[in-house]
Protein backbone atom coordinates (compact mmCIF):
# COMPACT_ATOMS: atom_id res chain seq x y z
CA UNK A 1 0.00 0.00 0.00
CA UNK A 2 1.32 3.45 -0.93
CA UNK A 3 2.02 6.03 1.75
CA UNK A 4 1.65 9.58 0.35
CA UNK A 5 4.89 11.53 0.83
CA UNK A 6 5.39 14.96 2.36
CA UNK A 7 6.88 17.78 0.34
CA UNK A 8 10.07 18.66 2.17
CA UNK A 9 10.94 21.66 -0.04
CA UNK A 10 10.24 23.45 -3.31
CA UNK A 11 12.58 26.16 -4.60
CA UNK A 12 13.04 28.27 -7.73
CA UNK A 13 16.59 29.03 -8.86
CA UNK A 14 18.76 30.06 -11.81
CA UNK A 15 20.84 26.89 -12.01
CA UNK A 16 21.38 23.47 -10.39
CA UNK A 17 24.55 21.41 -10.26
CA UNK A 18 25.12 17.97 -8.81
CA UNK A 19 28.34 16.86 -7.15
CA UNK A 20 29.82 13.40 -7.63
CA UNK A 21 28.60 12.60 -4.13
CA UNK A 22 25.02 13.24 -5.27
CA UNK A 23 24.59 16.53 -3.37
CA UNK A 24 22.74 19.26 -5.23
CA UNK A 25 24.02 22.84 -5.48
CA UNK A 26 21.29 25.42 -6.08
CA UNK A 27 22.45 28.73 -7.56
CA UNK A 28 20.50 31.98 -7.48
CA UNK A 29 17.39 31.23 -5.40
CA UNK A 30 14.59 33.70 -6.16
CA UNK A 31 10.90 34.42 -5.65
CA UNK A 32 10.50 37.37 -8.02
CA UNK A 33 11.42 38.55 -11.51
CA UNK A 34 11.47 41.97 -13.12
CA UNK A 35 11.47 43.51 -16.56
CA UNK A 36 11.26 47.02 -17.99
CA UNK A 37 8.85 45.84 -20.71
CA UNK A 38 6.08 43.30 -21.20
CA UNK A 39 5.74 40.73 -22.51
CA UNK A 40 9.23 39.45 -21.69
CA UNK A 41 10.96 36.09 -21.82
CA UNK A 42 12.81 34.70 -18.83
CA UNK A 43 15.52 32.48 -20.38
CA UNK A 44 15.66 29.66 -17.82
CA UNK A 45 14.30 28.73 -14.44
CA UNK A 46 14.78 25.58 -12.38
CA UNK A 47 12.23 24.18 -9.94
CA UNK A 48 13.66 21.77 -7.36
CA UNK A 49 11.36 19.60 -5.24
CA UNK A 50 12.22 17.15 -2.46
CA UNK A 51 9.77 14.49 -1.25
CA UNK A 52 10.12 12.44 1.94
CA UNK A 53 8.28 10.26 4.48
CA UNK A 54 6.32 8.30 1.91
CA UNK A 55 6.41 4.97 0.16
CA UNK A 56 5.41 3.96 -3.35
CA UNK A 57 5.31 5.43 -6.86
CA UNK A 58 3.73 8.80 -7.56
CA UNK A 59 3.57 11.39 -10.35
CA UNK A 60 4.60 15.02 -9.94
CA UNK A 61 3.26 17.72 -12.25
CA UNK A 62 4.08 21.45 -12.21
CA UNK A 63 2.11 24.41 -13.55
CA UNK A 64 2.99 28.10 -13.70
CA UNK A 65 -0.08 30.33 -13.91
CA UNK A 66 -0.71 33.95 -14.85
CA UNK A 67 -2.23 36.31 -12.23
CA UNK A 68 -5.76 35.18 -13.18
CA UNK A 69 -4.78 31.79 -11.65
CA UNK A 70 -6.19 29.88 -14.63
CA UNK A 71 -4.14 30.77 -17.75
CA UNK A 72 -0.95 28.74 -18.14
CA UNK A 73 2.45 30.34 -18.55
CA UNK A 74 4.01 26.87 -18.63
CA UNK A 75 3.30 23.29 -17.72
CA UNK A 76 5.99 20.80 -16.81
CA UNK A 77 6.18 17.22 -17.95
CA UNK A 78 5.00 14.51 -15.59
CA UNK A 79 7.85 13.33 -13.34
CA UNK A 80 7.96 10.02 -11.53
CA UNK A 81 8.49 10.07 -7.75
CA UNK A 82 9.74 6.72 -6.45
CA UNK A 83 10.13 6.11 -2.73
CA UNK A 84 11.08 2.51 -1.89
CA UNK A 85 10.59 3.06 1.86
CA UNK A 86 9.52 5.71 4.36
CA UNK A 87 13.15 6.76 5.04
CA UNK A 88 13.90 7.46 1.36
CA UNK A 89 13.85 10.89 -0.29
CA UNK A 90 13.27 11.86 -3.91
CA UNK A 91 14.68 15.05 -5.40
CA UNK A 92 13.35 16.26 -8.75
CA UNK A 93 14.93 19.03 -10.84
CA UNK A 94 12.76 20.57 -13.53
CA UNK A 95 13.94 23.09 -16.14
CA UNK A 96 11.67 25.69 -17.76
CA UNK A 97 13.07 27.52 -20.80
CA UNK A 98 11.96 30.83 -22.34
CA UNK A 99 9.00 31.48 -20.07
CA UNK A 100 6.93 34.33 -21.47
CA UNK A 101 5.35 36.70 -18.94
CA UNK A 102 2.67 38.92 -20.50
CA UNK A 103 2.04 41.28 -17.61
CA UNK A 104 3.40 42.30 -14.22
CA UNK A 105 1.65 40.85 -11.19
CA UNK A 106 1.64 37.84 -8.93
CA UNK A 107 1.98 34.64 -10.92
CA UNK A 108 1.51 31.24 -9.25
CA UNK A 109 3.59 28.07 -9.19
CA UNK A 110 1.68 24.87 -8.43
CA UNK A 111 3.15 21.45 -7.72
CA UNK A 112 0.73 18.53 -7.87
CA UNK A 113 1.24 14.94 -6.76
CA UNK A 114 -1.05 12.41 -8.42
CA UNK A 115 -3.32 15.29 -9.45
CA UNK A 116 -3.63 16.87 -5.97
CA UNK A 117 -2.12 20.30 -5.38
CA UNK A 118 0.58 19.96 -2.72
CA UNK A 119 1.79 23.56 -2.85
CA UNK A 120 0.88 26.80 -4.58
CA UNK A 121 3.20 29.73 -4.08
CA UNK A 122 3.59 33.23 -5.55
CA UNK A 123 6.14 34.28 -8.15
CA UNK A 124 6.10 38.07 -8.18
CA UNK A 125 6.73 39.58 -11.61
CA UNK A 126 7.33 43.33 -11.51
CA UNK A 127 7.91 46.21 -13.86
CA UNK A 128 11.29 47.86 -13.25
CA UNK A 129 13.11 50.85 -14.72
CA UNK A 130 15.46 50.00 -17.58
CA UNK A 131 19.16 49.88 -16.66
CA UNK A 132 21.00 53.20 -17.12
CA UNK A 133 21.88 53.77 -20.76
CA UNK A 134 19.28 51.31 -22.07
CA UNK A 135 16.25 52.63 -23.88
CA UNK A 136 12.88 51.24 -22.74
CA UNK A 137 11.57 48.51 -25.03
CA UNK A 138 14.92 46.97 -25.93
CA UNK A 139 15.46 43.24 -25.59
CA UNK A 140 17.92 43.17 -22.68
CA UNK A 141 16.44 41.34 -19.66
CA UNK A 142 15.63 43.37 -16.60
CA UNK A 143 17.01 42.76 -13.12
CA UNK A 144 15.18 40.67 -10.59
CA UNK A 145 13.07 42.62 -8.10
Amino acid sequence: MAMIPDMQSTLLCDDVRQERTGKFILIGLFDSLGSSRFPFRHPRMFLVTRWCSGEGRFEQHTRILRPDMSTLVAEGRKISVKLPNAEATATNVELFLNLEFHEPGTHWVEVLLDGDIKIRFPLRVGKVAPPPGQAPGTDAPGPEV
